[in-house]
């Protein structure tokens, strides 16, 4: 353990009760993607309070920010998430993510200067649905980076998750009412166009590639039992292991929607749900620090090298790992349930959720440390 390290370790130990208090704040008051207003401002406030410059909301984003300290040439980005899901609240632990990243950044700060870094804590909205991190791309947000990272709770520890490349889609069918029972010929039925594009989609999962997911829900189904239903409208998710293979399996579920409204005399409307997630890159040297100081807070992190799981999930922070080295671990937390389970909320705020904030923010703080005192930014490379 380096002076560094150590002093790291103190001033997250300082801080430590107020980051559980904001997890658990956060857990009984979540908001959902791009409406975090009271989230991002307590996070903001909070690095702005422990000497950061803070910019809120930051790149054209109402919900976003940027902390900075220090005047180093190589900008390391912390990326905190704090949106929470429709119905299920913190199930996937972000409440964790934001206080971990949070963590991480406040327990760096007073070093910055002496590792000649410029740290950012970029507070990036809406993972959950509307890709943030994109649109802080194409922003400019990560223009200077060297690299980013966080940390994400899960059932499982790995080290670098095979993340999935991913996209929403909204289908819409228009058809015509006429009386169910009456004169049920004189109408088009776009329920039937939806069952039609739902069991297209189910054939053709005997086709599927290992990682292929296609899932979806309908909003939308009709107004009455009695009328012929003249919209329905559905959303969708299309995952994929790499971005080529994404677009592939696109195609041919874009295809079933077809057919659905080619066979029901429907029109057939499909708006994409943002940009595409595409798959995460885990840069090896990043990976490698990050494993090894995980072992000296006592939190074994193996490898997918290793385990050969894999995790069917996705985030736009595997946009981010294709422009900038970056690493994105799950740390287990200790329950039964699984992400997206409203007992996976629950458990973030118990003792188990409070050991991830503090072991992400360490493992993310000493990782930045070690890449500053061995100078290992040439050895990064490009994604």
């Amino acid at each position: 353990m380096t002076t560094l390290k150590q002093r790291a370790e103190q001033t997250l130990s300082q801080v430590e009760h107020d980051l559980r208090d904001i997890s658990k704040w956060m857990y009984e008051n979540p908001e959902t993607a791009f409406e975090e207003y009271e989230s991002s401002q307590r996070l903001a406030r909070f690095l702005g309070d422990h000497g950061f410059d803070v910019t809120y909301p930051a790149y054209g984003l109402d919900t976003a920010f940027e902390a900075n300290i220090g005047s180093g040439e190589r900008q390391v980005i912390i990326c905190c998430e704090y949106d929470a899901l429709p119905g299920v609240g913190h199930a996937c632990g972000h409440n964790i993510i934001a206080t971990s990243s949070v963590g991480a950044g406040t327990a760096t700060a007073p070093l910055a200067d002496d590792l000649g870094i410029r740290l950012t804590v970029l507070g990036t909205p809406a993972e959950e649905g509307g890709g943030g991190k994109i649109d802080l791309i194409e922003a400019g947000a990560f223009s200077d980076a060297s690299a980013a990272m966080m940390i994400h709770p899960s059932t499982r520890n790995l080290a670098d998750p095979r993340l999935l490349a991913a996209q929403g889609l909204t289908v819409e069918y228009h058809g015509k009412e006429a009386h169910a029972a009456a004169t049920p010929h004189v109408g088009v039925n776009a329920l039937d166009a939806f069952v039609h594009a739902y069991n297209g989609v189910s054939v053709l999962r005997q086709q599927f590639e290992v990682g292929d997911r296609v899932h979806g829900v309908i909003d939308v189904g009709g107004v009455a039992p009695n009328v012929i239903p003249a919209y329905t409208r559905s959303r969708w998710i299309i995952r994929a292991e790499t971005a080529g293979r994404f677009e592939t399996l696109k195609d041919r579920v874009v295809a079933c929607f077809e057919a659905a409204a080619r066979a029901t005399g429907c029109q057939l409307d499909i708006t994409p749900e943002g940009e595409p997630y595409v798959d995460l890159i885990s840069n090896p040297v990043m990976t490698d620090l990050f494993v090894a100081n995980s072992a000296l807070i006592g939190r074994e992190m193996p490898t997918h090298e290793e385990t050969r799981e894999p995790v069917y999930a996705s985030s736009d922070m595997g946009n981010v790992s294709h422009i900038v080295p970056s690493i994105h671990p799950s740390l287990r937390i200790d329950t039964e349930a699984v992400n997206h389970q409203p007992e996976f909320a629950t458990a973030t705020v118990t003792p188990s959720g409070q050991r991830a904030i503090r072991d992400g923010a360490l493992g993310l703080a000493y990782t930045i440390i070690d890449m500053a005192e061995n100078d290992v930014w040439d050895q990064l490379g490009r994604p």
